[in-house]
């Protein structure tokens, strides 16, 4: 982070990494403002001790466009309460008392939300990680910071720190055509920071990109602002090359990378983590299962059609006899989940839906008639598990329409078979699909030396069996 190189790290597990990663991002974060803030005061008493008609005098060019300079996005208002409290914390460390303004408001606004909780079901670790405090994903709030106080609320203009969720900046931002809408505070940032970024992809990764494509854009107005003071490279458009990017998240993924490859820019370069997994996430299912993974010809990352053409014409009509009830079937985005509850309900299909908007009624029904065999098919968003994490009961086939984002959410869903099992193991399946596009998430689920075997073979049919006395 010294180096001020784009830093990418998707090693970091909520559990584990995320405190460590936010108090070093946090530390930079105040380095990077003292510094600055340091250096337009020493400027500022220069200038007042010079005299008028001083010839040869240097330049003294320490600002932006606009005072802001660091831009920390966090997915939950719980994120942006951690991070404040470790930049008080940090602050304080020197047995100086900060003087923090606001700071009732904000922990009120910020704190425990004590709203509607989910039931109080077993849940793994990673999912208290997330979801430990105020959930809310609509914020945003400017911190200007001296040296002996902070100011939270400040106006935007008046702030060194913007922390925000990608929600929470694009109501401002607002799309072109809008009559209120503000981008301007957006023009001098220096150092951004996006932690929990595979969080953002759970919520609206639009949103994320709207802000990425408003960073480091010439103001449409001064705002007061003293041209002599402004760097030649913010005057000259050139403030993107000057930006750091520092993204951490806890997996690796293609709409993370690029972020890196098409909004980054910096002159100085980009370090990136890159840890191929030796064995996948399939190593941590329980149960005896077959699983058939099927690959299918895609011609780009974004080509669903023939993700879609494919299902429809080669796995679908093996579901389809009343034999393969209690059939799961799990779809990871959320526009291919319409198009397939689209389709079912157009083929009069015996099913149920369950995603991230249905309501608790919808989904209590959903789970007891696909348990009682009522309904052959279940359709099941990744949002919703990710949400949620209720185990569903008496699945006897699942269906991966595409590779989970996370990899332990396949032994999650796979190990589901053993809740409400009848004792039927033996008849179990699971089908996987995937393309040559998804080699991250395949590495993830397999381990990476059989998934470039999978993609490199001439068969686009591999199984696996897993189980307690069967080897992989």
């Amino acid at each position: 982070m010294g180096s001020y190189q784009d830093v990418y790290f998707p090693e970091c597990s909520p559990l584990i990494e995320a405190p460590q990663v936010r108090s070093a991002y946090c530390l930079h974060v105040l380095n990077h403002v003292l510094k600055a803030n340091s250096r337009v005061l020493a400027h500022n008493s220069q200038l007042r001790e010079r005299k008028p008609g001083d010839d040869h005098q240097e330049e003294l060019r320490d600002q932006g466009l606009t005072r802001p300079k660091v831009l920390i996005l966090v997915p939950f208002r719980d994120g942006a309460l951690r991070v404040v409290q470790t930049l008080i914390s940090l602050m304080e460390t020197r047995g100086r008392k900060m003087d923090v303004s606001n700071k009732k408001r904000f922990k009120d606004e910020f704190g425990e939300e004590p709203g509607d909780r989910p039931p109080n079901l077993s849940r793994p670790d990673d999912y208290h990680a997330v979801f430990s405090g105020n959930v809310d994903d609509h914020f945003r709030i400017g911190v200007s910071i001296l040296r002996r106080s902070m100011r939270l609320y400040a106006p935007f203009y008046s702030s060194d720190i913007i922390i925000a969720s990608p929600l929470g900046l694009r109501t401002v931002l607002g799309t072109e055509g809008e009559s209120k809408r503000d981008f301007d505070f957006l023009s001098s940032i220096e150092l951004l920071v996006v932690d929990q970024a595979d969080v953002f992809l759970m919520q609206n990764w639009e949103h994320m990109l709207h802000v990425m494509k408003h960073l480091n854009l010439q103001p449409l107005d001064s705002h007061g602002v003293d041209f002599s003071r402004v760097r030649m490279w913010n005057l000259n458009t050139w403030s993107q090359c000057y930006r750091q990017t520092l993204l951490f998240s806890a997996i690796q993924d293609p709409q993370i990378n690029n972020i890196l490859s098409k909004h980054c820019f910096n002159y100085r370069g980009q370090v990136a983590v890159k840890n191929l997994p030796k064995t996948g996430s399939i190593c941590q299912v329980l149960v005896q299962l077959p699983h058939v993974f099927q690959r299918f010809s895609s011609e780009s990352f974004m080509d669903q059609d023939a993700r879609f053409q494919f299902f429809v014409d080669k796995v679908l009509p093996q579901y389809r006899d009343a034999v393969m009830s209690h059939t799961l079937i799990y779809v990871p985005s959320y526009f291919d989940f319409v198009r397939l509850r689209n389709y079912l309900k157009k083929e009069e299909m015996n099913f149920a839906s369950v995603c991230e908007y249905s309501k608790k009624s919808e989904v209590s029904r959903a789970r007891h008639f696909f348990q009682k065999g009522d309904t052959q098919f279940l359709l099941f968003t990744e949002r919703f598990h990710f949400y949620k994490r209720y185990a569903i009961k008496g699945i006897c086939n699942l269906i991966f329409y595409g590779l989970p984002t996370y990899a332990h959410f396949y032994s999650e869903v796979c190990n589901m078979l053993q809740a409400g099992s009848s004792g039927e193991e033996a008849s179990w399946t699971c089908t996987v699909l995937y393309s040559r596009y998804d080699m991250q998430r395949l590495a993830a689920v397999t381990g990476a030396p059989r998934a470039a075997q999978m993609l490199q073979s001439k068969k686009s049919v591999h199984l696996f069996v897993t189980g307690e006395d069967k080897g992989h």
